[in-house]
Formats: structure tokens, sequence, C-alpha cells
């Protein structure tokens, strides 16, 4: 057996896990705190550092592999994984899930992921399986010699890819000088915009609809002749909360949005909360349905109340987005990142592998490998919300990789 050790390591994550529910009941910011009591379980203030765990697989040639364990921002809400605690992870590793990675054959990724990944009497948390999944992948890329993302390739009988993923970059709350940012360094989708209050999305989305057309003119004013990226809004449900829960005005709202910036693609992520995964598919693709038929340049994104992969499989089959956040960190396995994305693909609906501001570089640089060796529709900038090392950490592992596959595509060439 290649595994002989476990290593358990406490980390930060990139950014702070957020208590959503308290913001969205109106939370003040002062500075980079919000004030007032958390209502989500487990947080004992609104806005907290983000923690993380690593897990390092020490194999028989003494390499040491490592994967990160974390949660994504939003801990708790929409159906999501409580709050990360540090401890209890570590504890429920070190009993359940080290014993098992002693005994299984690391060089084979999906089989590994299987055998130690099983639940017992309930799944393990998806933080768990979401780090341990990376070390394995890791593992068997060093065990057979190859990239995480050939393993990838191989386990799902993918053909080695050529293309880019196209990169996603999230503002934060420096919304303006992140855009001019992203502008310059010619981001292939933008910016997030973070529009997670009323106070951000204004009466009736005025304030929303007056950053959009900003972000739009800005583009032209300072980009590359040319540059003409996808403009891409997280809205945090506030198009439901500020206009209602009625399909036909929020479709209405959006088309309305999208015409006001003629000549870009429009992304709108999680227009709205519906409170169940039913609910959310049911209205979300009646949306869909009412911007194909008007051929509108506006698509929808699903992000909260789609977190596994069976949430995954549900929404595509539905149609009840034009693009599925792959939440990473909500997904668990990064085996089961590769199937949403195939999922997607399968069922005519755009993949975007995404995660979260709390990730790692190491949890990052796994998510790169997955998108590229299943061609994903784009991907996540990650971790972080300072646009410029999240887009060097994910821009730069896909360049290396992409050249690496390249050289390896010619040698098979030159043998064939």
């Amino acid at each position: 057996m290649q595994i002989k050790d476990v290593l358990l390591v406490p980390g930060n994550g990139a950014f702070f896990y957020d208590d959503q529910e308290a913001i969205r009941s109106g939370a003040i910011q002062d500075g980079f705190i919000y004030v007032g009591a958390p209502i989500t379980p487990g947080f004992k203030s609104i806005r907290i550092p983000a923690s993380s765990l690593s897990v390092g697989l020490v194999l028989t040639d003494d390499t040491v592999v490592w994967g990160d364990m974390m949660n994504v921002q939003y801990s708790g809400a929409g159906g999501r994984d409580p709050l990360f605690d540090t401890n209890q992870i570590s504890d429920l590793t070190s009993r359940v899930v080290a014993p098992r990675l002693l005994d299984v054959d690391a060089s084979r990724f999906r089989g590994s992921c299987t055998d130690v990944l099983e639940a017992l009497e309930r799944r393990l948390p998806l933080a768990v399986e979401y780090g341990v999944s990376q070390a394995l992948l890791r593992a068997a890329a060093h065990l057979q010699r190859k990239t995480m993302a050939e393993i990838i390739c191989g386990e799902f009988n993918l053909p080695l890819p050529k293309h880019r993923v196209p990169i996603y970059c999230q503002s934060g709350d420096a919304r303006e000088i992140n855009v001019d940012k992203m502008i310059l360094k010619g981001v292939d989708v933008l910016p997030h915009g973070l529009i997670n209050s009323r106070q951000k999305f204004g009466v009736d989305g005025q304030t929303f609809m007056d950053f959009v057309k900003w972000v739009a003119t800005r583009t032209r004013q300072i980009g590359r002749p040319g540059y003409n990226p996808v403009l891409h809004f997280d809205v945090y449900g506030w198009i439901g909360q500020e206009i209602g829960l009625e399909p036909q005005r929020i479709a209405d709202f959006i088309c309305k949005v999208a015409d006001t910036v003629p000549g870009f693609t429009l992304n709108v992520e999680s227009p709205a909360d519906f409170g169940s995964t039913h609910a959310q598919i049911e209205n979300y693709a009646e949306i869909v349905s009412i911007l194909d038929n008007r051929n509108s340049g506006a698509r929808i994104v699903v992000d909260e109340r789609c977190n596994t992969l069976e949430d995954v499989r549900l929404f595509a089959e539905a149609k009840a987005a034009h693009l599925v956040q792959i939440k990473t960190p909500d997904v668990g396995s990064v085996a089961d990142t590769a199937r949403a994305v195939l999922i997607c693909k399968e069922n005519k609906v755009g993949a975007y592998v995404g995660g979260s501001c709390t990730e790692t570089d190491l949890s990052a640089q796994a998510s790169v490998h997955v998108s590229v060796a299943t061609q994903a529709d784009m991907m996540l900038a990650k971790p972080g919300m300072g646009v410029d090392e999240a887009f060097s950490i994910v821009g730069n592992e896909q360049n290396r990789l992409l050249a690496i596959l390249n050289r390896r595509r010619a040698q098979n060439e030159k043998v064939g």
C-alpha cells in the first residue's frame, strides 16, 4: 500500500466565513466587520476568519501530497454544511478517514475516493471529501508520474484537452478598483459584484442596474481594443427579495438589465431564493424558459440550493439554469466535481467550476486540473477577494498545465 502515514495541519482560508442570514437581515458594515448579533447557528460573530485543515498523505517514497479542507464563505446557508470547525473535522478525520487511507491503492484515484469516502451511518462532511480527494488526486498523479488533469482524463475516458477554460474573477466589496484591475488584465468573465444587501441592490434594483451599466462603460473606456468579457453578477437572491418571487417579473427585470448593456452577454447568478431545491428548480426552469423564448442576451446561473452532485443533476436535467455553478467545497469529492461537469455537458447546460473565496492555493490548483480535464465552460479565480492573487494562481496553473499537455501530446504523436 502506497500511503504509510497521514498528517493533519490546521491552516487559514483565504477570506472569511460570513453569516449570510444576518447580512440579508440588514447587518451594517463598520469598516471590514459587520455590527450586530449572528443568526446562523455556529457563528459567534457575523464575520469570522476562514479556517482550513490540510491533510497530508505520506507515501512510501516519503513524498507528502496535500489537500485542503474548508467550507464556503456563506456556510450554513442555502442547504449547505454548517460552519467549519477545525477541531471537530480533525478528530473525525483522524478516527474515521485516516485508517481507511492506509488501506487503499492510491494509484487508483476514483477507486480510492470511493473506498475512503464511503458513508457509514451518514455521509462524511463535504469539506472532508473535498480535501481528502484533492490529496488522493495528487497521490495518483505522483505515483503515475502524470498531471492531475491526466489522471482525471484517464479515469473518465476523456481526451487530453487542448483549450483553455475562461476564468471568472470576483470583486468583493472593492468593486470599482477591482473592476479596473480585471479589465486591465483582460479577465474573461467579470466582475461578480457582491450584490448581497438592499443597499447594493437599491430600490427596484436601480443601484444594481447603474453598476451594471458602469461596468460596461468602464470596459469600453479602459479595455484593450476588441476586449468583450462576459458580464457576470451575483445578486444573492436580491431580485426576488426586492421585486417578489414571481418568475415572470424576475425575467422581466433581468431582460431590462440586459437591454442596458447591448453587445455583452449578461450572467445573473442567484436571482432569487425560493426556499428549497424543488422550488428553486421549478421556478428557475420557468425563468430560463421565458428568457429563451425572448432570445434574451441574459443567462441564469444557479448557486444556492444547488450544492451536491445530485442537486447538479436535478438542475441540469430540468434545464433550470443556463449555467450551473459547481461549488467545489459543497460538491465534496473532486471526482464528483468532474462528474458534475460531465452531467451538465450531457444535458447541454453550461458548467461553471466555482468554489469560494475561503479556499486555498492547493484547492484552487486542483480545481484548475479538473476544470481543464473536463473542459468546463468557465472556472473561478480563487482563493480570496483580491483579484490579483487568485487570477495569478488559477491562470498560471492553467498555462503551465496546458504547456505540459501540449508537450505530452506532441510526444505521443511522435511515438505513434
